[in-house]
């Protein structure tokens, strides 16, 4: 015989056998094993439909708990210069985010607290996100998540503006 020794063909079995062999070999290190990254909840669906939000708006908003009828009063005067809020492409709504001046499409989003939101897709409440307070079809009262912006922009109050005359 010459140099080289007879082997058999090496079996799928014999494979699958020495692979099952070596995942036991591999020891469990917390330090280096990945931890699966937490999926993000599904949004869940507002009891306020964006379709219902679209629309001219007069805006204006307050602080104090007091101030409430009179800014009411204010927002309603500001339908001359009217708030527009437009339907988004993908079944949201377009308006600004906190100091923003570039008009996106934001989500209408329930939460498992019973509370409604307007912001980004994602996490909710989200940082961005505006509680909506109470909304009747013509006043709507959104509050910002965020203490620090809630305390820079306060309690906003929408009135909705009457149809342009034809």
């Amino acid at each position: 015989m010459g140099k080289f020794a007879f082997r058999p063909p090496v079996t799928a079995a014999a494979v699958a056998l020495a692979a099952l062999a070596l995942t036991g070999c591999a020891t469990s290190n917390p330090q280096q094993d990945p931890t699966p990254a937490a999926l993000p909840q599904p949004e869940l669906p507002s009891r306020i439909r964006a379709s219902e939000i679209v629309g001219r708006w007069g805006y204006a908003a307050f602080h104090k708990p007091e101030d409430r009828a009179r800014t009411e009063a204010n927002a309603r005067g500001q339908c001359k210069q009217p708030f527009t809020i437009g339907q988004g492409s993908t079944g949201g709504v377009m308006m600004y985010l906190a100091d923003s001046s570039q008009l996106q499409e934001l989500r209408v989003k329930g939460s498992t607290s019973g509370r409604d939101y307007i912001g980004p897709a994602g996490d909710t409440p989200g940082p961005q996100d505006r509680e909506i307070v109470s909304f009747d079809g013509r006043v709507m009262l959104l509050k910002f998540v965020d203490p620090d912006i809630d305390s820079r922009y306060g309690t906003g109050v929408f009135v909705r503006c009457a149809p342009r005359a034809a």
